[in-house]
């Protein structure tokens, strides 16, 4: 279980980078970073496949076929779809932030799953995680912003953030769930084809630009600028999709959902720290009390399953047969 905790924090500060991307390219449509960041994640898993490719399609089903797509248009495209128009239009704190209920959540979600620790015993550490982020909230509401943003605006983007926060609960579930059903792909295999599906979406996204009236917006858009997109959305196709996806796979084989639904909260604090430094400036204090309340949640949660564990000397990876890797 320290694996699985430990796969999920480093996969959480690979993830954290990507609500970066979109306020690094505010001229770049949410439907072209979409494209691009999976365009590229496919290159890259398609270069970790062709090795073992032949084994990979030998032991492919068409159940597995079914559920790489499905997992893949709402945990990749979707997602960062309504994540990427949530941070130009909200910013990256209220979008992180409404994205961070994933903990409850998922936990909520997966209460009946096996390994599940029952609610009671997760109430108080679920409080503090429920109480961190409504302290973002009250400061983000209550703040001074530079920048103003229209009621209908704001509107939207959070609407987008929910969706966003609908899509991944969802995906984080049955990810986790197939994956301890399935005992014929490791998580990097899983992670790799998982990859390879996204890949074959994302460019069917760039037929959909080029229809659009969006794709006029390519011609419109320096070389120096398509530069720094591209080379942004290699480093998030090979941190944030590819290993960070491949971590969280490992922690999912090892970690009980309503555990794994709380390493989800280091996403939201990775990609706080994150804008603190993109934008030059400390933590106001109610960021600053939500980051420690987060932080004492997810700790306090993971002790509480700890002593859970200590009873069941069976792992789950060891239930699933998974091999070790």
């Amino acid at each position: 279980m320290q694996r699985g905790v430990a796969y999920g924090v480093m996969a959480g500060a690979l993830w954290g980078m990507v609500f970066l991307a979109p306020r690094v390219l505010p001229d770049f449509s949410p439907l072209l970073l979409s494209a691009g960041r999976y365009t590229m994640y496919g290159i890259v898993s398609l270069a970790a496949a062709l090795p073992m490719a032949r084994s990979l399609i030998r032991r492919l089903t068409r159940e597995d076929l079914g559920a790489l797509v499905k997992l893949a248009l709402a945990g990749n495209l979707l997602y960062y779809l309504l994540l990427s128009a949530a941070v130009h239009m909200i910013g990256i704190a209220p979008a992180s932030l409404i994205i961070g209920v994933l903990p409850v959540t998922i936990t909520l979600l997966g209460r009946r799953d096996h390994g599940a620790v029952p609610l009671a015993r997760l109430a108080w550490p679920l409080a503090m995680v429920v109480a961190g982020i409504a302290c973002i909230n009250v400061d983000v509401f209550t703040a001074a912003d530079s920048t103003p943003v229209s009621t209908a605006t704001r509107l939207a983007g959070l609407a987008c953030a929910a969706g966003a926060l609908i899509c991944w609960s969802w995906f984080a579930v049955e990810n986790a769930r197939y994956l301890q059903r399935q005992t014929h792909f490791s998580g990097n295999e899983w992670s790799v084809l998982w990859g390879v599906v996204t890949g074959v979406l994302g460019a069917v996204l760039w037929l959909v630009v080029a229809v659009m009236p969006s794709g006029s917006l390519q011609a419109t858009l320096a070389d120096e600028r398509w530069h720094t997109f591209w080379m942004l959305n290699l480093g998030l196709a090979v941190g944030a999709s590819w290993l960070g996806n491949g971590l969280w796979n490992a922690a999912s084989k090892r970690l009980p959902l309503t555990l794994s639904g709380q390493m989800i909260v280091f996403e939201t604090l990775f990609a706080l720290l994150y804008a603190f430094i993109y934008d030059h400036r400390l933590p106001r204090p109610l960021e600053t009390a939500a980051i420690l309340l987060l932080v004492a949640g997810v700790s306090w949660s993971v002790r509480q399953h700890a002593d859970g564990d200590s009873s069941d000397t069976t792992s789950i990876e060891e239930k699933a047969q998974v091999p070790a890797h």
